[in-house]
């Protein structure tokens, strides 16, 4: 039997299936390979250091799989990677999800069933990220698997002087889901999570708030639990924070735990009467570089049970009337200049949470129900943590401080191809920002991470 032929007599079947041919380059030839091309390739490095870290077992003892029957085909480590590396990749949404269940890398990093069949459709991972991880056990369970994954690394090489960095941030909202409120200082309806960092980057704890909640509410539900556990292990704690955690019953407990800590203070005019001699403007020329000074006393609030030491600093700068005047309650024993400068590097926290908005979506909770946000977040959460630990433990000096989302942009969008041979496979990597120099440079320093205990 003949096969149909089209006008030029090839048959139908034959020309869907050959290249393209264009005439302004009658030598190049163009192709469709589907499910064999990949744009996300970098990711199998983060995938390599996270079998290192132990991320599966992690998951197996802190999640609970509660599906029954059809929803078990694909496993649940299986599901939280894809939830969790495609943020890590730029997509914020689970409808990226039906794109992504046939890219070779999202197959590849998951388990052979995933690598045969394909990850999860949109439905699949909805259910699961709505679903599943929204049950009480799970949500505590990815909290605890984000902290016990952040914990691996500080056994590896840890200082003995931890420093805290607490900060609360804006999260907009997209319509009337629940606890949203609107929150003055932002002029905006919005959550308000509160966010816990070391000075390294890793994000230790976390809770998604309502909207119109004060900055520092609940601080004693993240700080106080990792107080004790650093200094379970015999760490010297220090604590660091905005004017929003200037709270008499925080200083109270850091004293009490023998924390030391650099907290700003809101100025008023009982502050400003222990300086007042600082805030005359130098007689003479204007300086065109800023003429500072600093001062320490002893303070004590309405509200406070004792006196506390007080830095000041003053800032006088060319063309600018009125000086700039900043207050820092602290227990520090440094100097004035050590106090201030110590605690001018908790703007990094802010850079931090800056990074986890751009980078991984943490300001994508798009659910109507809160507990599917807090979900989102620790998602969010966890893919940024892996960034940073990847950023700390396998980058080379030399681009060691790029941002989360320039890795995203130069080393997780490295193109690749994706060749099945009859034992193997082959991931061919197109060689841009991530060369193969560099490629291999990493994975010799994943390799020379020691094996987690436990």
């Amino acid at each position: 039997m003949r096969s149909k032929r089209c006008g030029g007599g090839e048959a139908v079947g034959e020309r869907q299936n050959r290249p393209f041919q264009l005439s302004f380059n009658s030598s190049l030839k163009v192709d469709f390979q589907g499910a064999r091309v990949t744009s996300d390739g970098g990711l199998i490095l983060v995938r390599e250091l996270d079998e290192r870290l132990g991320l599966s077992v992690l998951i197996e003892r802190h999640l609970i799989d509660s599906r029954r029957g059809k929803n078990v085909q694909l496993p649940l480590s299986d599901l939280l990677r894809q939830s969790v590396y495609s943020r890590l990749a730029g997509y914020a949404d689970v409808n990226d999800a039906e794109r992504l269940s046939q890219d070779p890398t999202f197959r590849l990093i998951g388990s052979k069933k995933i690598l045969e069949r394909g990850a999860g459709l949109t439905s699949r991972l909805q259910s699961f990220e709505t679903g599943v991880l929204i049950q009480e056990e799970n949500l505590a369970g990815l909290a605890a698997l984000n902290r016990e994954l952040v914990a691996r690394v500080e056994a590896i090489a840890s200082p003995r002087r931890i420093v805290l960095d607490m900060d609360s941030t804006e999260v907009a909202v997209y319509g009337q889901q629940e606890e949203s409120a609107y929150n003055g200082h932002f002029e905006s309806t919005c959550y308000h999570p509160l966010l816990l960092f070391n000075r390294e980057g890793d994000c230790l704890a976390a809770k998604l708030r309502p909207g119109n909640v004060h900055s520092a509410d609940g601080w004693e539900e993240l700080l106080l639990p990792e107080i004790k556990r650093q200094q379970a292990l015999g760490k010297e704690v220090v604590f660091r924070a905005d004017a929003a955690f200037a709270k008499p019953e925080l200083y109270a407990a850091l004293e009490e735990r023998e924390v030391k800590y650099a907290i700003r203070l809101p100025a008023n005019d009982n502050l400003e009467r222990n300086i007042a001699e600082l805030l005359t403007r130098p007689v003479g020329r204007p300086s065109y570089r800023p003429v500072i000074r600093y001062r320490s006393f002893l303070y004590q609030a309405a509200t406070w049970n004792r006196a506390r030491r007080v830095v000041a600093k003053v800032e006088f700068h060319f063309g600018e009337l009125f000086p700039r005047v900043g207050f820092i309650v602290t227990n520090l024993a440094t100097d004035n200049r050590a106090v201030v400068r110590f605690y001018n590097k908790r703007g990094t926290a802010e850079q931090w949470i800056k990074e986890g908005k751009q980078a991984v979506k943490m300001t994508r909770l798009s659910c109507h129900r809160f507990r599917a946000n807090e979900v989102r977040l620790w998602l969010s959460l966890i893919a940024y943590n892996l960034g940073n630990l990847w950023r700390r433990l396998a980058l080379p000096k030399g681009i060691g401080n790029w941002s989360l989302t320039s890795l995203q942009q130069r080393l997780v969008k490295t193109g690749g191809r994706l060749i099945k041979h009859a034992r193997y496979y082959w991931l061919l990597l197109a060689e841009s920002h991530l060369t193969r120099r560099l490629f291999a440079g990493m994975l010799r320093k994943i390799a020379a991470l020691p094996a987690p205990a436990g």
